[in-house]
């Protein structure tokens, strides 16, 4: 008999609507329940694509054992952290807070009042790993919560004293200046791996946020240290077992140092910010390696990832057929079965296979070794060995497609596809692919049409036609963000019209007015023993670090100086922490660097067509902060965007202007003179 979560839209919810587990979704029923018969909470937070979450499912939850201790002592939870990231964040604090690590799924006990006391993350059913058993557990928390009662309420006191002195983290007046950007890149480059790129050792992260600043860094000071390390990341990722050679699309981390054995699920907000990444390292460095990896990668988000409407799903399973990474990994006879063998022998080659596999039994494809070093063992050119592989990867993708596929969560996250959003709109912008720009704007529609209320607020979660729950900031900071990167593809002034009426949402009801910077939560939203103000950048940007980064942009557009204000007392909130631990910072430091430069600002006016030739000399160099503005002949939206203020064309030509801090240069209708100016701007900043 399905139990309460049968009513909700969530997968990861769904997943457990069949468990002999009295679950309650979270919601005030519950915790009224739990205040009524004096219960405490047991709170599970996990998502689909968790490979753990499932474990724990099976060995726990569907067990009639264990789910009638828990049904008799406790009120259960379950949330999915996608669809709540302000409970993920408390009661995550509180795991890291009383074990020191954390992660998912997240076990927590609460009091009636969701005050947290106890928790950790997986447990097993049998002991093992040092740890209880999961029944012992709730035996034994059980027994706590009634017989000492007085320990159970002071380590809770202790616990909320310490998350809600993290909500009160105020905008400092302190300098912000290029030190900590000096800082940051030397940080960074001391955890750099120069072997095979990343940071640390394992379990290894993509962590595209602080390689977007170390990209930026190189480029303004041409540290080669910095290139060295970027370039063996970038190289070792897409060549790794990390990146899907034959689908596209990035797994969420690797488990060795090598980026060779990844955790298989696909998150979109990693892919989101991966093609950014590849696409600013293709116009910095020109390698068609990172332009093929942008593209593939959002094929695969084209392909397996978008509803016919156009919203974003939100991850793929690592599981398929209850095991982990099945439809990914490959036996040699399968490969050898439906290749040539000049085919099978390139492949053998290039991604190293062999009969014994290299991850139990079965071979993850992998690029060990340079594709010169393979093409010169293979006694043939490079173009000619390329030829061979893609030929090879078609027919494997082919066999691949026929076998029983991952899951999917297919819930729209506003946030998410505003990343996403970001990446199909700069990829058409950079790469003039028309077919992005399509894509890119039917995502926007989507949004703002099904997860945008009446009145003008959004909300988090769509699926199956159904939205719901009022959205955090993340949320509104994600989908400005892109929005703003979608008008820079369109040049259509509505884009940034939409991003400036959610801004102004957005800081009606997410401003902290005492300390500066931004709630990650609405006033009004009930249940939440803290109003949370998250700082740190994770897999995805915090909401204040990317609402610093899109309202720096958006007032950039807008000449709008309030919206600068506020993102500069928001980018105080964590000062020079950023250069001290870059890698919680990322996104934030994106934002000081943009805030600390001085931005091309570029004003086209002109046809589609007759525009394209000073766009390409625009997009074939890496100008991480720069705007760019265009109108039609006979536009006047001056009044809207002041970059465009008496702009004309000159002598019924497409014209150019390049502009820095309300400077400009003589307008230009030669593509070739605006490259010029640009290289002398690039030098006198320089």
């Amino acid at each position: 008999m399905a139990n309460r979560l049968a009513n909700e839209t969530s997968p990861y919810l769904l997943q457990h609507k069949e468990n002999p587990v009295d679950w309650y979704p979270w919601s005030e029923e519950a915790l009224r329940r739990a205040r009524e018969e004096d219960k405490p909470i047991f709170l599970s937070i996990g998502y689909s694509a968790c490979h753990w979450c499932h474990v724990m499912e099976h060995e726990s939850f569907e067990d009639p054992g264990t789910a009638a201790i828990m049904n008799e002592n406790f009120i259960s939870i379950k949330v999915d952290r996608e669809e709540r990231p302000d409970l993920d964040a408390i009661y995550m604090d509180a795991v890291q807070a009383m074990t020191g690590s954390g992660g998912w799924p997240m076990s927590v006990f609460l009091t009636p009042e969701g005050v947290p006391f106890y928790g950790g993350t997986y447990f097993p059913s049998q002991p093992q790993y040092g740890m209880p058993a999961f029944k012992q557990v709730l035996t034994g928390v059980a027994n706590v919560y009634h017989e000492r009662r007085g320990d159970v309420e002071q380590q809770g006191r202790q616990l909320l004293d310490h998350l809600q002195a993290r909500a009160r983290l105020a905008s400092r007046d302190e300098t912000l200046n290029a030190e900590i950007l000096h800082r940051a890149t030397s940080m960074l480059l001391r955890h750099a791996d120069m072997q095979w790129g990343g940071f640390g050792q394992a379990p290894k992260f993509p962590q595209p946020m602080a390689l977007a600043f170390l990209l930026r860094a190189e480029a303004r000071s041409d540290n080669q240290n910095a290139r060295a390390a970027l370039r063996r990341t970038l190289n070792r990722m897409a060549r790794g077992g990390i990146y899907d050679q034959i689908g596209g699309g990035f797994h969420r981390y690797a488990t060795d140092q090598r980026w060779l054995v990844p955790h298989f699920e696909k998150m979109l907000y990693d892919n989101g910010q991966l093609v950014r990444l590849y696409l600013h390292a293709w116009q910095r460095y020109g390698d068609e390696l990172y332009r093929q990896v942008a593209v593939e990668t959002l094929e695969y988000v084209r392909r397996q990832m978008t509803h016919p409407a156009g919203g974003f799903y939100s991850s793929q399973d690592a599981d398929s057929e209850g095991e982990e990474g099945k439809f990914f990994v490959w036996e040699p006879a399968e490969m050898q079965a439906v290749l040539s063998p000049a085919e099978w022998r390139v492949v053998q080659a290039y991604y190293n296979v062999t009969p014994g596999g290299n991850w139990e039994g079965k071979t993850i494809l992998w690029v060990p070794r340079d594709p010169d070093v393979v093409a010169e063992q293979l006694a043939m050119t490079e173009a000619e060995m390329t030829v061979l592989l893609e030929a090879a990867k078609a027919k494997l993708f082919e066999v691949r497609s026929r076998r029983v596929p991952p899951g999917k969560d297919t819930k729209v996250l506003t946030a998410w596809n505003g990343l996403m959003l970001a990446a199909f709109a700069e990829a058409a912008r950079v790469l003039h692919r028309d077919d992005y720009r399509q894509v890119a704007e039917r995502n926007a529609e989507f949004v703002l049409t099904h997860l945008r209320t009446a009145g003008g607020s959004l909300l988090r979660s769509w699926r199956e036609g159904e939205a719901k729950i009022t959205a955090f900031l993340e949320d509104y900071a994600a989908l400005v963000f892109g929005l703003v990167k979608l008008y820079e593809a369109t040049f259509e002034p509505r884009w940034l019209r939409e991003a400036s009426a959610l801004t102004e949402v957005m800081a009606a009801r997410y401003w902290d007015e005492d300390q500066g910077g931004f709630f990650d939560t609405a006033a009004a939203r009930g249940g939440l023993i803290v109003r949370p103000k998250e700082v740190i950048d994770n897999a995805t940007p915090s909401g204040n670090s990317l609402a610093a980064t899109a309202l720096l942009q958006l007032a950039a557009y807008l000449g709008d100086e309030q919206m600068r204000r506020a993102a500069d007392q928001t980018l105080r909130l964590v000062g020079q922490a950023a250069g001290e631990q870059p890698l919680g910072f990322g996104q934030w430091l994106v934002a000081m660097d943009f805030y600390l430069s001085t931005p091309l600002e570029f004003a086209l006016v002109g046809s589609s067509e007759g525009l394209e030739p000073f766009l390409r000399v625009i997009e074939e160099r890496y100008l991480p902060n720069k705007l760019i503005a265009g109108q039609a002949p006979g536009e006047e939206l001056g009044d809207f965007i002041p970059l465009l203020a008496d702009r004309t064309q000159r002598d019924g030509q497409p014209t150019a202007y390049l502009c820095q801090h309300f400077t400009c240069k003589a307008p230009t209708t030669d593509p070739g003179a605006l490259a010029t100016q640009i290289e002398d701007a690039l030098a006198r900043s320089g």
